[in-house]
């Protein structure tokens, strides 16, 4: 492969219309600069493979193409069929139920995930054949994990001339087909490769799940905590706490400890290689947990940033020689979580951002609900 270029990859879900696999690639060899394919993949069923095999190779419509418009070697092997199979890993002769619809939504996905793996490679995917499903899973599987330069497709024929079983592509030289009683000139025929926008997702959400169904539950988890759950930002030499735009303020005392949680959240987590918090709160602490002087000692760490002098991180430890008293503790958390309150006018951020308690292990554990990806600290 030539520096710069991609490897063209062609991807099509089909049935039993085989044509808009030629008229794919007959399109595309029409632009400027032409695109041929490197390689090919077809998405079908046994049926449809028959069909495709039948029409395209048996009757080297694909060869006629390749010759007629001086198109490089095509390159369709029984390698390029991909089959759907159901559970039992048997192929599939037609999508006809839940299950098996299922089957192809997870082929699909699991197919277009392997495929963008490689960053020197280009998708053309058609979705033009094969059941409406298929096309939705093609689609939907290139929004999760497209790169920008993938590029969606449905070809549109002249209506005379879709799905007439003779006719493949546009012959340089015209031909005279029969539809319906109708007598047909390809010279009339026009194909036309719709290019179809679509979102990208990939490295916007994180989502590792194994099926399509798990993997729209993860995405849509993502967005919904983008979209309910704003950044949480803490700048300790500003005093400063923003929840998305709204400026939160606090005593320096309050700010110390209010960061300590989030510390706790972030750096003390019982679940690192999870992705999300979701409902999780092993990493909630008990009051006793933050009283002791360990404890202290890593606030005032913080206390020292917020004054930027080492002077008042040691009369902090030198006031509460073993650690903060728990009524203490217990106040300021009520002082925490009125100036959040009243500062942060969406009451229904406020269970992410307030300091909670839990009744966990036969006592009362304190935490902050925010999701770990949304905390940063400076």
């Amino acid at each position: 492969m030539k520096k710069g270029k991609y490897k063209e990859v062609f991807i099509f879900v089909a049935g039993s219309t085989p044509q808009i696999i030629t008229e794919t690639i007959y399109a595309l060899a029409m632009k400027r600069p032409p695109i041929h394919p490197d390689e090919i993949y077809i998405i079908t069923t046994t049926t449809g493979r028959n069909h495709i095999y039948e029409h395209l190779i048996k009757r080297e419509v694909l060869k006629s193409l390749q010759k007629e418009y001086a198109i490089p070697q095509i390159p369709i092997s029984k390698e390029s069929f991909i089959i759907v199979k159901d559970r039992d890993g048997n192929h599939l002769q037609d999508i006809r139920d839940e299950e098996e619809n299922e089957a192809v939504g997870n082929l699909i996905t699991d197919f277009i995930r392997e495929k963008t793996r490689n960053m020197h490679s280009r998708l053309h995917c058609s979705l033009a054949g094969g059941r409406k499903t298929m096309s939705f899973y093609l689609g939907s599987a290139l929004q999760l994990f497209g790169r920008p330069w993938d590029r969606l497709y449905h070809v549109l024929v002249t209506p005379e001339f879709e799905s007439n079983p003779e006719f493949f592509y546009k012959p340089k030289k015209s031909k005279i087909l029969k539809k319906n009683g109708r007598t047909l000139n390809t010279r009339d025929a026009e194909i036309h490769l719709a290019e179809l926008p679509f979102i990208r997702l990939r490295d916007k959400i994180s989502i590792h799940g194994k099926d399509f169904s798990e993997l729209v539950r993860e995405g849509q988890r993502e967005i919904d905590i983008a979209t309910i759950q704003p950044q949480i930002r803490v700048n300790l030499p500003e005093r400063t706490i923003y929840i998305g735009g709204n400026l939160i303020e606090m005593v320096p005392f309050q700010l110390m400890l209010y960061t300590a949680y989030l510390r706790q959240k972030t750096q003390h987590c019982k679940h690192p290689a999870r992705e999300y918090c979701f409902e999780c709160t092993d990493c909630f602490a008990t009051i006793v947990d933050f009283s002791t002087r360990p404890a202290l000692e890593e606030m005032a760490e913080d206390y020292e940033q917020i004054y930027s002098k080492p002077m008042k991180a040691e009369e902090l430890l030198a006031k509460h020689k073993d650690g903060l008293e728990q009524n203490l503790i217990r106040q300021n958390i009520s002082k925490i979580n009125k100036a959040i309150k009243e500062q942060l006018q969406d009451e229904t951020l406020h269970p992410y951002y307030i300091i909670t308690s839990m009744k966990k292990y036969a006592g009362s554990r304190y935490g902050v609900r925010v999701e770990k990806s949304k905390i940063r600290i400076e």
